[in-house]
């Protein structure tokens, strides 16, 4: 009675056997792996740039005040992209901001390179460093340009986000012309914003169009938990290509500027809900030799409001940060025409520009 099941379990191993050994082919041939046309763009893409990609270490040098030897402290870690043949090479400023040694490495090379800061533009989050010695066949990105960036148009990031060596991540760009705070509380114009995953360690690392080209630079992530929320910013590549040759020629930003402070206060909105008041007006420079005036007192102590300027050259302005704005698309020597308030009456005058 118990040889019946036994039976059926032998029967239907040896059914399962030749059934299986019916199914399956004479021979096993590999299966390429087939790509699609956009994933081999993309292979294209990250082939291409990744060998001007670059980690950029950062590191603070103290000296220990016992035994007075130099101690190496790292300060962060971050991206970079080499910009020419020089050497230079782009990130952001917060990327070296404190450190006094910056160690250089770059994809399928096991070597560590020097740099040095070549210069800043804190307000934009641009540092440009400079290679103390150039590794052989240095491939530096394709520059584009970031003017006529479309919603929706594809956009790769390559960087190193938490550690994690020359990753790429694709996405779109989500919108253009945004507004962020970057680095001492001034806005950054103009920001590309992306969903192409960005977390810590992509700083500095470029932001790439659909032929490769190089349109912004990854600089920060709008995040609730500090990873990727689909929320990416990048300062667009017209104002890094604008700045660049000033940071190579002088090391800074060398802005036009009125010769002006503005009163920061917001108890001043309630007398003045709109344009900047001026707290100070150097009296050398272009807007005091127009004859605007800041604070003074009068004869009795009481403080009066400079005046307020409410436009320059057509464009309204509210904050310091506003009139930077302006200026940046005039160079030093350039007239400009400043509409202002003084005891409620509008006034204009002809301002020429000075070095900040």
């Amino acid at each position: 009675m118990q040889r019946r099941p036994m039976k059926v379990f032998i029967f239907a191993l040896a059914l399962a056997t030749l059934t299986a050994a019916a199914a399956a082919p004479k021979s096993i041939q590999p299966v390429e792996n087939e790509l699609l046309a956009v994933e081999k763009r993309i292979i294209e893409i990250y082939r291409e740039n990744v060998p001007a990609v670059v980690n950029v270490r950062s590191i603070a040098v103290q000296t220990n005040i016992f035994y007075g030897e130099e101690i190496e402290i790292p300060r962060g870690m971050g991206t970079g992209f080499v910009w020419d043949g020089e050497g230079h090479i782009v990130t952001n400023f917060h990327v070296v901001q404190g450190g006094d040694e910056f160690v250089i490495t770059f994809h399928g090379d096991k070597g560590e390179y020097k740099a040095v800061v070549q210069g800043v533009d804190p307000k934009n989050d641009i540092a440009l460093l400079k290679l103390e010695k150039r590794p052989k066949n240095l491939r530096y990105a394709n520059i584009g340009k970031s003017k006529e960036l479309v919603v929706g148009q594809m956009a790769m990031a390559i960087g190193n986000p938490l550690g994690f060596d020359y990753s790429l991540s694709r996405g779109i760009v989500s919108a253009t012309g945004r507004e962020m705070l970057g680095i001492g509380g001034v806005k950054i114009r103009n920001m590309i914003q992306t969903d192409a995953a960005i977390n810590q360690g992509n700083s500095g690392g470029p932001l790439l169009d659909s032929s490769g080209r190089v349109i912004g630079m990854n600089t920060m992530i709008a995040s609730r938990s500090g990873s990727s929320a689909g929320l990416g910013f990048a300062v667009p590549i017209d104002t890094i290509s604008k700045a660049v040759p000033q940071l190579i020629e002088h090391g800074k930003i060398i802005r036009p500027g009125l010769g002006i402070t503005v009163l920061d206060d917001p108890r001043v909105r309630d007398q003045y809900p709109k344009g900047a008041v001026l707290r100070w007006v150097d009296p050398d420079r272009g807007a005091g030799k127009a004859g605007l005036k800041g604070m003074r007192r009068g004869s009795f102590g009481r403080l009066y409001f400079g005046d307020v300027i409410i436009s320059i050259d057509g464009n309204e302005v509210n904050t310091l940060d506003d009139i930077y704005f302006v200026l940046s698309k005039f160079k030093i020597g350039d007239t400009v025409t400043v509409e202002f308030l003084r005891d409620d009456k509008k006034q204009k005058a002809k301002v020429t520009l000075q070095e900040l």
